[in-house]
């Protein structure tokens, strides 16, 4: 049984992984796009990428693959493979991520997200999922400065929101992201994905509350 903690003033919620099942279209698509561009698949340099910035990835993706590697010509088909990926494989909400948004609400905490991905992307994903409507405002991209881990992304969102940090929760599927929100000073809970289970990506931290989905938070606002 949870312990029962004071509400949250708000909270942040990451998006890729956390409140949709992005990732594994991602990681399909991925496959898909580095062998179109004569490169084997290497699922361990794949997972360090996970939750970094559009820069970051480039760095890991250059120095993995080497000076034949073209980061445009991936990002590209890796958006194409994404596409023809996602129109048979619909983007699912993650289990229990509505229950939780849907409380939330009823309480009335304010709610905002703060991913890696871009803006446009990032919005059209919520909309086409329903759940545009829960959050107030988005932290996107690079849109805060520096990217996960640094802090930037949730000081902005919790800025965003008018609360303070240490008074609000973020929720995060990635270590990389959980790092970002411990160092801002919210209480983090780390949903561990399966899939990355034993990976860098899926690490975890001492100062993070660790779920094994995200409607376990319902216990810790229902006591």
């Amino acid at each position: 049984m949870a312990q029962r903690v004071p509400l949250p003033a708000g909270v942040v919620f990451d998006m890729d992984g956390t409140l949709l099942d992005t990732e594994s279209a991602a990681r399909a698509a991925f496959e898909r796009a580095i062998q179109d561009l004569g490169f084997d698949y290497r699922a361990e340099v794949y997972h360090r990428c996970i939750g970094t910035s559009h820069a970051r990835t480039q760095d890991i993706l250059s120095g993995a693959y080497g000076p034949e590697y073209d980061h445009g010509a991936l990002h590209s088909r890796w958006s194409e493979r994404f596409a023809e990926y996602t129109q048979s494989h619909p983007i699912a909400v993650k289990p229990g991520v509505e229950r939780v948004l849907e409380e939330l609400s009823q309480r009335n905490v304010p709610m905002a997200v703060a991913t890696s991905n871009r803006r446009s992307v990032c919005e059209q994903h919520l909309a086409e999922a329903n759940l545009d409507r829960y959050f107030r405002h988005l932290v996107c991209a690079d849109e805060a400065g520096q990217a996960k881990p640094a802090p930037d992304p949730y000081l902005m969102a919790v800025e965003k929101l008018g609360v303070v940090a240490r008074l609000s929760w973020a929720v995060e599927d990635s270590s990389i992201g959980v790092r970002s929100a411990v160092t801002a000073g919210l209480r983090v809970f780390h949903v561990l994905d399966q899939a990355m289970h034993a990976t860098q990506a899926n690490e975890t931290h001492p100062q993070s509350t660790v779920l094994r989905r995200v409607d376990e938070l319902l216990q810790f606002l229902r006591g």
